[in-house]
Parts: structure tokens; sequence; C-alpha cells
């Protein structure tokens, strides 16, 4: 049967955008992740499984890392151990095939993935440029990177989802995810919403916007590591991800006041880059199908 350009034009940019954020072996790890047989961590059903396999997640992931930045010790070790500079989608890459097998891949291969990062965590030393120091596997610090990360995602989720999750199954989301935080060794990890903000506010008094923070958030917001072919998606999803900020976050980054006319733009971006994204992935394998 033959393929129709459009379908098949969509596979391929949808083959090309998976590839950018999975690796080049992003297709060997995804088919590990989801075929390989044994027992999971999280049911089919998990809300945690509908939130981390929606196209939400580029939102999500961009908003984390800008909030992440926000923590000086958190800032430091990235900043002078990931190497996100030199090769950002190779650390995109690991971070989303991290993401997937804690979530879908098996019970066995999600412990090895934490056991992996766990032991490169036990290596990370070091002291901030005011003289503080810090490890990466401090469960403090691994408490607001799982924080920031989760209320990134459920914010984005609920904005732009296929599915918004009832206030239920958002307590279930933090409740599961945050079995992952406690594998990584994470203190005190909140399992509902109402604790979820509260562990976020918890921290605001350490946080600040340092000159690696201001960098960080140049670089994924002015100068970022993408092709011109996926410039403007990136922007509108960067737009939404910076609209999404609680206003002390913006400020603390000095990034340009989302007002009303402003936020409203993007989150109308956000919904159509989604969306886009959303499309592109789902039809990965049409043409295969329409050809078969």
């Amino acid at each position: 049967m033959t393929v129709d350009p459009v379908r098949r034009l969509r596979s391929r940019a949808g083959t090309a955008l998976f590839l950018r954020v999975a690796g080049p072996h992003g297709e060997r790890s995804r088919h590990r992740i989801h075929h390989r047989p044994g027992p999971r961590w999280f049911a089919p059903d998990a809300a945690i499984r509908q939130v981390h396999g929606d196209a939400s997640m580029f939102v999500g992931g961009l908003r984390s890392l800008l909030l992440q930045s926000l923590h000086p010790a958190a800032m430091a070790a990235v900043a002078e151990h990931s190497g996100y500079r030199a090769d950002p989608w190779g650390r995109l890459s690991r971070t989303s095939t991290f993401l997937a097998v804690t979530v879908f891949g098996t019970a066995e291969d999600a412990q090895a993935a934490v056991d992996a990062v766990r032991t490169i965590h036990g290596r990370i030393r070091g002291t901030t440029a005011e003289g503080i120091a810090y490890a990466a596997d401090d469960p403090d610090l691994l408490r607001w990177v799982h924080v920031a990360e989760i209320e990134s995602f459920l914010d984005a989720h609920q904005r732009y989802g296929t599915h918004p999750l009832t206030p239920a199954r958002a307590d279930a989301y933090v409740a599961q995810a945050a079995r992952i935080g406690r594998a990584m060794g994470a203190a005190d990890v909140p399992e509902t919403v109402a604790d979820l903000h509260a562990a976020i506010a918890s921290y605001r008094p350490v946080l600040r916007a340092t000159p690696a923070a201001l960098d960080a958030a140049a670089f994924l917001l002015r100068e970022p590591p993408v092709p011109p072919a996926l410039r403007l998606g990136y922007t509108a999803l960067a737009q939404a991800a910076v609209a999404s900020l609680p206003v002390w976050a913006v400020d603390g980054l000095g990034l340009a006041p989302v007002g009303r006319a402003r936020g409203t733009a993007a989150r109308w971006a956000g919904r159509q880059a989604t969306r886009t994204v959303r499309w592109l992935l789902a039809g990965q394998d049409t043409a295969a199908a329409q050809a078969a």
C-alpha cells in the first residue's frame, strides 16, 4: 500500500524529534523499556504513566530546569559537572531515558537505572562560588531536584496535557513519583499536591539566581542548541514554560514579567506546540503501518 506524502513526512519528522530527545539508540531503548517482560514499578493505569507519557513533558522539562537552577548548590553541581553546554542533547537523552525506564520499564531495569545514577552522584562533590560545599547525593538537595521536577511536570500536564488529572489523580501522581524520589535518596519526599507545594515554598529562603543560573537561563531561552527547523516550536515551548513559572522565579531569573497579554499568547503557543509534538510522535509508526 502506498503511503501518502503527509503521513510519510509526519513519520519522518516524528522520528527525528524522538531521536533528538531519546538519543541515537532511542529506538532500541524504547523497545526494551516497553516490551521487555517483567513486573513494573507502576501499573498501566497509573497517574505517573499518564503524565510522563504526554507531550506536556516538553514544557514541564524546560520549566523544571529553570526552577531547579535557582538553588545555588544544585546549579553549581550542574554547571561544574554535567557538561550541559558541551553536550546538551546527550544530557537530555540520558534524562529522558532515565524517566522512561523508571516509569515504564521493568522493575529490574528501573532499579538498575537508579543505582547507576546514584553511583555517579556519589562522585560529585564541590564548592559553590560562595564557598558552600555541596554533594550531589545530599538528601535535601535531591529533594529539591525531585520536587522542582514533579511540580513542573504536574503543572505542565494540568495546563497542556490531553487529559488533566482530577485532584485525586494529581495526589496519586505525586505519591507515585515519591517512590522514585526515595529510591534516589531524597529525604522527606511529599506524597500529596499540598505537601508538594509546601515543599517548594520551604526552599524559598535559599533560592536565588547565581551567575551560573542566569547563564543557564540565557542558554535555554536565548541561545538554545536546536537546529533552525525546530527553533519556532522550541521557542513556543520555552515561552509556555516561563509563563507557567511562579512570579518570584521569573523575577529571580531576571526574565521579562509575564503580563496578561503575554501570558495568554504563551499559553496559546504552548497548546499549539504540545499538540504538534503529540501529533508528530504519534505518527512515527503510521507510515510503516500503512505500508505493511
